[in-house]
């Protein structure tokens, strides 16, 4: 196992002898639609001298039994006076004295490079930040409220970011090297990294961090986010303690899974909940739940446990809900044969572009699953299976909507019948540009409405007549 004291001597070669390592960053343009974006936080010098003070400061940090000892991070700020001492020793001994401002913030910097993940450390601490994606160790970007800007946070050298990637994947008990060059894992705090390394990242370590709410998000909260309008919300509540299986589908970064995780908080309290994850990113609101995730492969090939596995395994668990984090192969044909044998109210997320094309995809991935099954059979699995197909969307103010909820209606000449139930609208004023936003009811009363009032459940006509703006 890795000590403190190693940890302190993990930068120290991407630190030292940093006068001719410091590379210009290269400025690009925010990919927003808002002006130049204001930058998160600067580093403070950027010249040799600092760079100096730093790297000196540092390894006599790791020299001192005291910064390695400090095992919380109460006693680590208690080590703050005597770190910004030593940064006015050094500062003096090179003739490059700082100001009070200047050494408070070093000291800050340092104890992120010391105890955390150096540049990025105060990216991880901030609640608005959802995404950290670091294209090589000079470009940084941030994601906020769905939109993507530059930040003015880099790294000393390529060096220097690998050495933060590997003790973020050291906790995790992954490694990326050259024999595999690639890895996805879950962070203590609950995030997910992406890491992918040269020859494969052709411009350097390209390194993308998922970061999600540290407090559970409530069902009710999609109606505060504008992410769907009150009748919606009360027709759902009633599906999901119904028992009614439902799939939310999107594209990449449409909000799935936070929908996800918000339903899931609808589930009656004396229900077994077992999920089953790739990463484990849901956040689970009720106390009787039994969490699932995959395992890859070690190095030398074996070992690995997939989701369909997982699956396998979670129907010998006797499950009240079984809850995927996403379907995307074979576990798709034990899932739908899952609800068509007792398991109702499951819930899962898909990749899709519409309702109609998350239909296609099911069947794309039973017909990969190696099973002969004749199309007309897959189908009638489906109508079987589904009930109600939520799709989300992000718009382009960056705000995430359930665009549709869409009731699977039946089989007709050999096709699966979809009806819309609640719909979301867009429409941009030509001249001002300004967005219209509504949602409004089709009219249709769903099928599955006699499984909802069988539950005691009353679904009263205003659910289904409604036309609401909404910004």
């Amino acid at each position: 196992m890795m000590n403190l004291k190693d940890r302190f001597n993990l930068n120290r070669h991407a630190q030292e002898d940093v006068a001719g390592s410091v590379k210009p960053k290269v400025q690009a343009k925010a990919v927003s639609m808002q002006t130049k974006p204001e930058p998160i936080r600067a580093p403070l010098i950027q010249n040799n001298n600092f760079l100096t003070i730093k790297a000196r400061c540092q390894k006599q940090a790791a020299e001192d039994e005291a910064f390695y000892r400090a095992d919380s991070q109460e006693t680590r700020q208690e080590l703050r006076p005597r770190l910004e001492e030593l940064i006015r020793k050094e500062s003096q001994s090179l003739g490059y004295p700082l100001s009070d401002v200047e050494v408070k913030q070093l000291s800050s910097e340092l104890l992120d490079e010391i105890y955390g993940l150096g540049p990025i450390e105060s990216l991880m601490a901030d609640p608005s930040v959802s995404d950290i994606l670091i294209n090589g160790h000079n470009q940084v970007y941030v994601e906020r409220k769905g939109r993507i800007e530059l930040t003015d946070v880099c790294f000393i050298s390529e060096e220097h970011l690998r050495n933060k990637v590997d003790r973020m994947l050291y906790v995790t008990g992954r490694r990326v090297d050259e024999r595999s060059p690639l890895v996805d894992a879950r962070l203590s705090d609950g995030s997910r990294i992406n890491v992918i390394i040269p020859p494969l990242a052709v411009d350097g370590i390209m390194v993308s961090i998922r970061r999600f709410p540290k407090e559970s998000l409530r069902a009710k909260d999609l109606i505060n986010f504008g992410a769907m309008v009150e009748p919606m919300f009360q027709f759902l509540d009633a599906a999901v303690k119904s028992g009614l299986n439902i799939l939310v589908c999107g594209g990449t970064g449409s909000g799935k899974t936070t929908t996800l995780n918000m339903l899931s908080g609808l589930i009656p309290e004396d229900e077994r909940i077992v999920t089953i994850e790739d990463s484990a990113e849901l956040r689970m609101q009720q106390e009787h739940v039994v969490r699932l995730e995959t395992r890859p492969p070690n190095a030398e090939g074996v070992g690995e446990v997939t989701q369909r596995d997982l699956l396998k395994n979670a129907l010998r668990m006797r499950p009240d809900r079984i809850i995927l984090g996403e379907v995307r192969g074979a576990e798709v044909l034990d899932m739908l044969q899952a609800m068509n044998t007792g398991h109702d109210g499951s819930l899962a997320t898909l990749h899709a572009n519409s309702p109609r094309d998350c239909i296609a995809r099911l069947e794309l991935m039973i017909n990969l699953s190696g099973v002969d099954i004749p199309p007309v059979s897959i189908r009638r699995q489906i109508d079987s299976a589904i009930d109600l197909i939520i799709f989300m969307a992000r718009m382009r103010d960056g705000k995430r909507r359930v665009v549709s909820v869409t009731e699977v209606a039946g089989v007709e000449e050999d096709n699966v019948v979809l009806q819309d139930i609640f719909n979301f609208e867009q429409k941009i004023h030509p001249v001002s540009k300004e967005a219209t936003n509504r949602f409004k009811a089709t009219g249709l009363r769903p099928r599955c409405q006699y499984k909802i009032e069988e539950q005691g459940y009353q679904m009263p006509a205003s659910w289904f007549n409604f036309d609401l703006d909404v910004h």
